[in-house]
């Protein structure tokens, strides 16, 4: 079945909200009339609100970097999905690889974060990934295995069939070193498969899959061009705007 394309950028700790605004807009032009993709942008809590205000009427999805889990509470310095959405935010990133390994957000957190996600009517999107040493061990496929079945415990097939997933190996994150587009087909569709297993072929056939790793404008369109590569999400080349236009135009 054909699966919307959908290109992300996560500026990390990166942009204030003035800085967020400068950039929507200048990237926006860049961008017109591709109304067969998705372009989101994965913005800091604080300019969250900014960013929503300068992209709405846009097509443009702002998404958080993560989120807590609880509606509430007192969790100092955490943000909740009500909060992201009334901020203007529709998406959030759930499971990125600096959460695991900076502030333990492992695979049964991930997945109490992914209820709150969908609970708040945001899109999630849920990152695996092994690392250097897994992947050299031979353990690359187990690693993504063990960590899809523990991150999307509790979901049901439908909320699966429309969530984004997001395949990022660690090795390749702001390494300047990138999964060769045959690597990253291989890990989608073991993951495309899985996910089959775990939740029925129709809703691994509707999860988009996306690819992070040190995506560039010179390596998108490889990527994209794999059948189980339905986008991808991209960091430090999503702090310029005429850099990430050039991702999201791969073929335009």
């Amino acid at each position: 079945m054909a699966r919307e394309p959908f290109l992300a950028g996560n500026w990390k700790m990166y942009k204030t909200g003035d800085e967020a605004v400068k950039f929507i807009e200048e990237l926006k032009p860049l961008i017109r009339g591709l109304d067969d993709r998705r372009t989101a942008l994965a913005a800091p809590a604080t300019a969250l609100r900014q960013a929503a205000e300068a992209a709405a009427g846009s097509g443009l999805i702002v998404g958080a970097q993560n989120l807590h889990w609880a509606q509430e509470g007192a969790y100092t310095g955490e943000i909740s999905a009500s909060m992201i959405k009334a901020a203007g935010a529709t998406m959030v990133i759930l499971g990125h690889s600096e959460r695991r390994q900076f502030f333990g957000d492992d695979d049964a957190l991930v997945a109490k974060k992914l209820a709150a996600a969908l609970a708040a009517g945001l899109l999630p999107v849920v990152c695996l990934g092994e690392n250097l040493a897994e992947r050299e061990a031979g353990r690359a496929f187990e690693v993504l295995a063990a960590q899809l079945q523990g991150s999307l415990a509790g979901a049901t097939p439908e909320a699966v069939a429309g969530l984004v997933l997001a395949y990022e190996p660690v090795w390749a994150i702001g390494t300047g070193r990138t999964a060769t587009a045959e690597q990253a087909q291989q890990a989608h569709e073991f993951l495309r498969g899985r996910l089959a297993e775990l939740f029925g072929r129709p809703a691994a056939e509707a999860t988009r899959i996306l690819y992070g790793g040190s995506v560039k404008p010179d390596n998108a369109k490889s990527l994209m061009e794999r059948p189980d590569i339905d986008g991808v999400l991209v960091g430090g080349a999503s702090l310029k705007a005429d850099s990430f236009a050039k991702i999201v135009r791969y073929d335009a």
